[in-house]
């Protein structure tokens, strides 16, 4: 990709971006998701937190490289209340049939972890480049066991860009086995709603985790596009979700797109799936955000600032229509920013972050910021030193409240969109302010109620049909 220099990418990406707002424009576009994960008082949840970890792809029991005490410090450094929980087809099923319990108990344990702080969690099936498998070092992929990698002996060389690492032949032919192009191996996809089919027994009854998201970046080795999307990826998902609720009835099942294309501002071709469970549909929308110029490596600054702005744009338009038609007409399901994230000491990069949160709060999406590693793309370094990262994502945000449409900040507010209904009673609005002790917060439309200047939890009741609500320190 590098060949030939920034030519070539300009064009690449210029295509992208055109495509996505063409294709953005051919149909009306909502302005936001108004519907929102709820906790046990019907409040509307906004996830704010970390995808956790990357180290999990990597270590030999399939955990992320984290401890309890590093969760402690996020929460008192950032005020999260969300994570999208790294897990693995490998940890879950390490042979056909075999589900490994004593693997569940440690995520149990660490589901544990988040509970005790308040926390909500979203377990992600987490795959890049397949599996261990495709490598007889085990240095490039993660994801599916090594018994289920069937590769008929054609190779996988490395490459300076992990991400070319999918077009290998034999990346492409592991991939092409499970989604039956060869129709050589139906039982995978049987495994591996099995193995979801095992996760979700095991968590079904724990509140804690709230989302199961079914497959991490799907890639359909030699289909693409609509067909991939509209076929076997829609399918899988379907066969999977039917599995889930066998077994759990409530937990929200998140779907993502292909992540080739839609990361980037293209369209998603997804199909809708049916919830089997009695009442409204749980299903969400959790797309990834890597617009092409930062993906190859560039800052937020110059020509590339002004591509990924306009990649922004067109993908958020994107992700709205895609979770419109995922709720078959009765509005667009909720949103949960999956992925997005940057080395963080690249040029703008703090402008870039800000710009992304912004755009998601704006249109009521969630967020899970990746990721929850040491080093410059995470938070604080190997030595638990905070990075920039933490002062960035110390952001004021509402994190449980009535009849929430979306909010904004202007760095001396943060503003709350509401539909004017409340739930009653003594259940206040809580809210995340950048911990300021000697500030008390000031309200325009609505009365505190509690306010922890430690933490920055503040807790308001909105007026008596309030449609906006204003806070200030």
């Amino acid at each position: 990709m590098r060949v030939g220099g920034r030519t070539v990418i300009v064009a690449i990406v210029t295509a992208v971006v055109v495509a996505g707002g063409l294709a953005a424009t051919l149909r009306s576009t909502p302005e936001a998701t108004t519907e929102f994960f709820r906790d046990a008082d019907g409040r509307s949840l906004v996830q704010h937190g970390f995808s956790t970890a990357s180290s999990a792809k990597s270590t030999p029991d399939g955990l992320p490289l984290f401890t309890e005490e590093d969760l402690t410090q996020e929460r008192l450094d950032m005020n999260t209340n969300f994570v999208r929980f790294l897990i693995s087809w490998r940890a879950v099923e390490p042979q056909p049939g075999e589900i490994d319990e004593t693997y569940l108990d440690a995520v149990e344990e660490r589901v544990g972890w988040y509970a005790d702080l308040g926390y909500h969690v979203m377990l992600d099936m987490h795959q890049d480049l397949w599996g261990w498998g495709i490598t007889p070092d085990k240095q490039r992929g993660n994801g599916a066991p090594e018994w289920a990698t069937y590769m008929d002996g054609l190779p996988v060389e490395d490459q300076e860009m992990w991400e070319l690492v999918y077009l290998e032949p034999g990346v492409i032919r592991a991939f092409d086995h499970f989604w039956g192009t060869t129709g050589k191996h139906p039982e995978l996809v049987d495994h591996y709603a099995g193995a979801w089919q095992a996760v979700a027994e095991r968590f079904a009854d724990n509140d804690t985790v709230v989302a199961y998201d079914l497959m991490n970046e799907p890639y359909g080795g030699t289909l693409q596009g609509v067909a991939f999307e509209s076929g076997p990826l829609t399918d899988l998902y379907q066969r999977t979700a039917n599995a889930i609720r066998e077994v759990d009835s409530d937990t929200w099942l998140c779907l993502e797109p292909q992540a080739f294309g839609f990361n980037w501002g293209l369209p998603s071709s997804i199909g809708t799936i049916d919830d089997a469970r009695e009442g409204e549909e749980r299903v969400a929308f959790c797309p990834h955000l890597y617009p092409l110029p930062m993906d190859l490596g560039d800052g937020y600054e110059g020509s590339s600032k002004q591509l990924v702005r306009g990649t922004i744009d067109v993908w958020t338009k994107n992700v709205l229509r895609t979770a419109d038609m995922l709720g078959k007409g009765d509005g667009p399901v909720p949103v949960i920013l999956g992925e997005f994230g940057l080395d963080t000491t690249r040029n703008g990069a703090d402008e870039y972050v800000d710009r992304v949160y912004r755009m998601a709060d704006t249109h009521g999406f969630g967020v899970a910021y990746w990721s929850r590693d040491s080093g410059s793309w995470g938070p604080y370094e190997t030595d638990g030193t905070a990075r920039n990262l933490v002062s960035w994502l110390d952001r004021p945000y509402p994190r449980a409240a009535w009849g929430l449409i979306s909010w904004h900040t202007d760095g001396a507010a943060l503003t709350l969109e509401l539909d004017g209904t409340t739930g009653g009673g003594d259940i206040p609005i809580e809210i995340h302010l950048p911990a300021r002790p000697s500030t008390y917060p000031v309200v325009e439309g609505g009365t505190v109620i509690t306010w922890e200047p430690t933490t920055g939890t503040l807790g308001i009741q909105p007026d008596d049909g309030a449609t906006v609500v204003t806070v200030r320190q």
